[in-house]
């Protein structure tokens, strides 16, 4: 096996990135980078903290986020599974990356920054949907945005097939984790229901 261990290995074997790769890149939301992302209605958070990595994705009917400012993002933290480790990682290590994706764009739109959390009324109750607000927001400060290349999306040619047949569901997971202890298919009866009801 031949590993890279050392900057200057790896930096040789790349070369010199391209011009646009360095110009893409701004310390705070262009109007450009705003329009971008306020049609994004999905993106990927990652966090860190001292167990290691999170990367969770986020979803709404809208933006995923507002832009406060040019230089902040707020996200909701809707109802989800409860184990709150972006959160967790959040209170312990601010630093988040988020990546936007737009159906039918190949590109996907980078954000870098740090993250806190607020249960400020007025912030929550931006995103009050059926009478229902978060529980918290995520609050991020933007230190860099940019614009991944399409080469990534355009090799897996991810809006243009749909490969989920046969795939195990939720309840097919838990059932062999638990080698049939838990009731997977009961879980995956209920699910639909339970998801419309708590959506919000």
């Amino acid at each position: 096996m031949s590993w890279i261990t050392e900057m200057a290995a790896l930096e040789a074997l790349y070369g010199t990135p391209a011009e646009a790769t360095q110009t893409k890149v701004t310390p705070r939301l262009t109007p450009a980078y705003t329009r971008w992302i306020e049609a994004a209605r999905f993106c990927f958070l990652a966090s860190v903290g001292p167990e290691g990595t999170d990367c969770t994705p986020r979803g709404d009917d809208g933006p995923v986020v507002q832009i406060a400012d040019p230089g902040t993002l707020v996200m909701p933290d809707w109802h989800g599974n409860n184990r709150i480790d972006s959160l967790r990682n959040i209170l312990r290590d601010g630093r988040v990356s988020l990546s936007f994706m737009v159906p039918g764009s190949t590109n996907v739109v980078r954000v870098n920054g740090t993250a806190r959390l607020s249960t400020d009324a007025a912030l929550t109750g931006r995103f009050e949907k059926t009478g229902k607000r978060p529980k918290l927001v995520i609050v991020i400060a933007v230190g860099e945005v940019y614009m991944q290349c399409a080469r990534a999306l355009i090799r897996s040619g991810i809006w243009q097939r749909d490969d989920s047949a046969g795939l195990p569901s939720m309840g097919d997971i838990l059932a062999e984790i638990t080698a049939g202890a838990f009731d997977g298919a009961a879980y995956d009866t209920a699910w639909p229901s339970r998801a419309a009801e708590t959506m919000w």
